[in-house]
């Protein structure tokens, strides 16, 4: 395989700017084919502008794109019928039946899929006749969902896929999710779950004011920070010197919020016991403690807090 022929959707420099305001700001990634690729952000951060421009929705000011070796401005009617799009909410119409809308988009689709056997895979079958308008919002999602996949699509874009949804319907929801990388479809998955991204994607980047603060697998964004964490609430304004001599963990105690602290390294009955013996000794009381492995979730505070 060449190395085009490698890469599912590339990117390069790209840049979109809404009057003064840039919202992308040369952003460039890589997304193999048959990959779950995560795009993660804080709200205003680009990623979903960047996901517009890939799906042929917004068209960039600057910068080289391609989704399976096509402009999708310019070559976008050539494009469409291979990427399928999961939007959040909208588009859809109400006085239609939830089958009775899957069967309207595989008119769209030569070889499209079987709309009873798509209603089965995302858990709605016995909401096959419920009128749009009355599906709760996870029935909606998986609806949306649904549509994405209707045309067999090579690349498939979820815009938060588990919103709203139930956690049955949610571990389904994955679990479609991982069978379609299986089957060589290509996934990019922007989602406000972390642990959601932790799970699925085989790799991330994160963005932050329209540019790429970080990138590579879950693996190894966690992997640069410290692997284990003793978190504990106390009193605010702790000697946290006082603190890091009294346990042994040098440099390694930090604060969060106001009497919320974490202490880098992994624990022990040794480490647990000695803070203990050090908050009471200056009377400070341990309100709440817990431990744990360095998350995402960790990875992407402490990014996007930098950042800012």
């Amino acid at each position: 395989m060449d190395a085009g022929a490698q890469w599912a959707i590339e990117v390069a420099g790209l840049e979109k700017t809404y009057g003064e305001r840039r919202a992308v700001d040369g952003i460039s990634l890589c997304v193999a084919r048959g990959e779950v690729f995560g795009i993660l952000g804080p709200n205003g951060a680009g990623k979903t502008t960047t996901v517009e421009v890939l799906e042929g929705y917004r068209r960039a000011d600057a910068g080289s794109i391609r989704v399976l070796g096509l402009d999708p401005w310019s070559e976008g009617e050539a494009l469409r019928p291979r990427i399928g799009v999961m939007l959040q909410s909208g588009g859809l119409s109400p006085g239609l039946r939830t089958i009775e809308t899957l069967r309207l988009y595989t008119a769209f689709y030569d070889g499209a899929d079987d709309p009873e056997q798509l209603l089965a895979r995302v858990g709605l079958t016995d909401a096959a006749r419920t009128p749009v308008r009355r599906l709760s919002g996870g029935q909606y999602q998986r609806l949306s969902l649904a549509l994405a996949l209707v045309g067999r699509p090579e690349v498939v874009f979820l815009d938060e896929p588990t919103a709203g949804m139930d956690p049955r319907a949610r571990a389904a929801t994955w679990d479609l999710v991982r069978a379609l990388r299986d089957q060589g479809t290509t996934i990019v998955l922007t989602t406000h779950y972390l642990d959601e991204a932790e799970s699925l994607c085989d790799r991330i980047v994160i963005v932050d004011h329209g540019r790429v603060v970080a990138a590579g697998t879950p693996d190894e964004l966690t992997g640069a920070a410290p692997r284990h964490e003793i978190r504990f609430s106390s009193r605010p304004g702790l000697d946290l010197a006082a603190l890091a001599a009294a346990i042994g963990v040098p440099l390694a105690v930090c604060t969060e919020d106001a009497g919320e602290y974490r202490i880098a390294a992994a624990s022990d009955a040794r480490l647990v016991g000695d803070l203990a013996a050090h908050l009471l000794a200056v009377g400070a009381p341990l309100d709440a403690l817990s431990t744990g492995r360095t998350t995402l979730e960790d990875v992407f505070l402490q990014l996007t807090e930098e950042d800012a």
